[in-house]
C-alpha cells in the first residue's frame, strides 16, 4: 500500500473515546540537540507527561488503554534504534487495533498525542514536502528503479539488458552483475542494431514504469542518467518526468542517488 493511501486510512479511523497514541520522535543524530541519544529522554518525558495528564483524569479504562500502548511504542523504538534514521513516527490504538509505524528519513518535530483520531497533519505535511517518488536509472545493460516516499527508500528493483540475446530479464539482486564490455552509458560506439535493441528495452522499461507509476501512487518521476541514455528514456514515457539529472549514478548506493535527487 502506498503512503498516501495509508494516510487516507488513518484519516478515516476514528473511535469512540480517546484511544489513539500517535508519537513524532525527532531520532535525527546530525540534530545537535539530539546529541548522546537524547531521544530517550524526550521519549520518557513525552510519554510520562501523557500519562500525567490520564492520571489527573480519574479515567482508569482510558489509563490502562494508554499504558500498553505507551509500552508496545517503547519496545518498538528501543528495539529498533540501531537502525534510526531522522524520525519515527507512530500510530497506535488497540480497539480497533491500529498499528502503524514509520521510521522516516526526512526532519520530524517530537510530539505526543492522545486523541480519539490519529494526528497526521504533521505527516501529511512531510509527505507533501518530500512525495511518493520513483527515480529511473537508465543505463547500457541496465535499468534500476527507485520506489521513495519521504526521502526514503521503499523498494528498489533492477532489469538487466543481454544486447546478445535482445531479451531482459529482473534481476533477483539489486546490482546487476551484467556486464556490457562497452563502457557503462556508452552508446558512441554501438553499432545500429545495438542501438535499436536497446531503444527498443528501453519502450518495454517504459510500459514497466508507467505501470509502477499507477500502483505505487507517485506524484513525481525523476530519470537520471548519462545525457542521450536518460533523454533517449524520457521519451519512452506517456508522461514528462519532473526531471532529467545528467548523471551516471547506476552503480551508486541507493541512498545517495536520492540525496543527488532531492537534497542537492
Amino acid at each position: 500500500m502506498s503512503l498516501s493511501k495509508e494516510l487516507q486510512k488513518l484519516k478515516e479511523y476514528k473511535c469512540d473515546s480517546r484511544c489513539v497514541l500517535s508519537v513524532y520522535l525527532n531520532t535525527n543524530p546530525a540534530d545537535p540537540e539530539q546529541q548522546n541519544g537524547a531521544w530517550r529522554i524526550h521519549l520518557k518525558t513525552g510519554l510520562k507527561r501523557l500519562h500525567e495528564y490520564l492520571e489527573a483524569s480519574n479515567d482508569e479504562k482510558e489509563l490502562k488503554a494508554y499504558k500498553k500502548l505507551r509500552d508496545k511504542v517503547t519496545k518498538e523504538i528501543e528495539t529498533n534504534q540501531n537502525d534510526f534514521n531522522k524520525g519515527v513516527v507512530i500510530f497506535a490504538a488497540e480497539d480497533p487495533e491500529l498499528w502503524s509505524v514509520h521510521y522516516v528519513q526526512v526532519q520530524v518535530k517530537t510530539s505526543f498525542h492522545w486523541e480519539d483520531h490519529p494526528v497526521i497533519e504533521e505527516m501529511e505535511y512531510m509527505l507533501k514536502a518530500y512525495p511518493e517518488a520513483g527515480i529511473v536509472l537508465p543505463s547500457f545493460g541496465e535499468v534500476r528503479i527507485l520506489d521513495t516516499a519521504m526521502g526514503f527508500i521503499t523498494g528498489e528493483r533492477s532489469y538487466a539488458f543481454d544486447s546478445g540475446l535482445d531479451v531482459w530479464k529482473e534481476n533477483d539482486s539489486v546490482k546487476s552483475s551484467l556486464q556490457t564490455g562497452t563502457g557503462e552509458g556508452n552508446s558512441d560506439g554501438l553499432d545500429q542494431r545495438l542501438k535499436e535493441n536497446l531503444e527498443r528495452f528501453y519502450k518495454e522499461m517504459g510500459v514497466i514504469v508507467e505501470r509502477i507509476r499507477k500502483e505505487r501512487d507517485w506524484k513525481e518521476l525523476y530519470v537520471v542518467g548519462e545525457a542521450e541514455l536518460a533523454n533517449s528514456f524520457a521519451k519512452t514515457l506517456r508522461t514528462k518526468p519532473n526531471n532529467s539529472i545528467y548523471k551516471n549514478l547506476i552503480n551508486v548506493q541507493a541512498d545517495k542517488v536520492l540525496h543527488q535527487v532531492f537534497e542537492k
